[in-house]
């Protein structure tokens, strides 16, 4: 069974919704160890007290704040507990905004976590949730975890809500050093309306069912590989598109992407996404072969 790792209430306005966080996600990926290069023996991160020369076990340390140089004052979870500030125990609800999530600060997402109600408070969240889902608002709040105080946004998701942490503002990088010429690029009605029927036909419903960690299993063949003695070949590199080629490449990855999609009528389809862009995208042909010839060969 899943373990909570906070509990306490939603504040919406007067109302108090007691409930708990659950970690929504976690991470995958292939582990590896850190070993010592001249022997490729697996190396110890051990904890060191310099003061008495001894390596100690992690069960006698404690959390302390440096307040002057070399001296320490030790922080208990009781101190911790003793903050006087509503988020400790509480997601303070403070606005609500468009789901659309239009504000630059709120794309910055750091972590999820779903949210299960207490019985008692489980009307009240269901009712929260029925407004925020018919109305596409999401809630922005504040919460502290993992001894700071993190600004979120809580929304509907599918029996439950989700609760999405934010970065700060000050946490947020500025672009000014990037070099991002928006302003000078000059893009022509043809490439445009090229992109535009690529964009359509590779358009379809997501479903995150049908996605799986390709590099996870080509890494582990690469090991494979190497553990049986042979020496993976480098993999090969696709380099940028020219901007001379730029409209070739759009026409033969349009080219591309219909013949895709009439293999896959043809045959049975593989997965959800791939059937609904095969039947979303029959408009798109129709239009284009009702386009003049002219305009065509202008395009191309």
């Amino acid at each position: 069974m899943a373990r909570s790792m906070w509990r306490g209430a939603i504040q919406f306005g007067l109302v108090t919704i007691p409930v708990k966080l659950y970690l929504a996600t976690e991470q995958g990926g292939i582990g590896f160890n850190l070993l010592h290069a001249s022997c490729l023996n697996r190396i110890q991160m051990k904890v060191y007290c310099p003061y008495h020369d001894e390596i100690i076990p992690r069960s006698e340390t404690v959390r302390g704040y440096e307040w002057s140089k070399g001296k320490y004052v030790v922080v208990t979870e009781e101190d911790i507990d003793s903050v006087p500030l509503k988020t400790m125990r509480a997601i303070e609800i403070e606005m609500f905004i468009a789901a659309s999530r239009d504000s630059a600060g709120t794309q910055f997402v750091k972590q999820a976590y779903y949210l299960e109600p207490e019985q008692i408070g489980a009307k009240a969240f269901y009712l929260l949730k029925s407004v925020l889902a018919e109305q596409n608002k999401s809630a922005i709040c504040k919460i502290v975890l993992k001894d700071r105080e993190q600004l979120a946004a809580l929304n509907p998701f599918s029996k439950t809500m989700l609760l999405t942490t934010l970065h700060w503002p000050d946490e947020v990088r500025a672009m000014d050093e990037l070099n991002l010429p928006e302003d000078e690029i000059e893009i022509k009605a043809s490439e445009k309306k090229m992109a535009e029927q690529l964009v359509a036909s590779m358009t379809g419903d997501f479903s995150a069912d049908d996605y799986q960690d390709d590099y996870r299993q080509a890494l582990m063949a690469v090991i494979e590989r190497k553990v049986a003695g042979e020496k993976p070949e480098p993999a090969a590199r696709t380099e940028p598109t020219n901007i001379t080629d730029l409209m070739a490449a759009l026409e033969a990855s349009v080219a591309a992407a219909r013949s895709e999609r009439k293999a896959a009528k043809a045959d049975a389809p593989k997965s959800r996404t791939k059937a609904k862009v095969a039947a979303g995208a029959d408009a798109e042909d129709e239009a284009e072969a009702k386009a003049p010839r002219q305009r065509r060969r202008k395009t191309a």
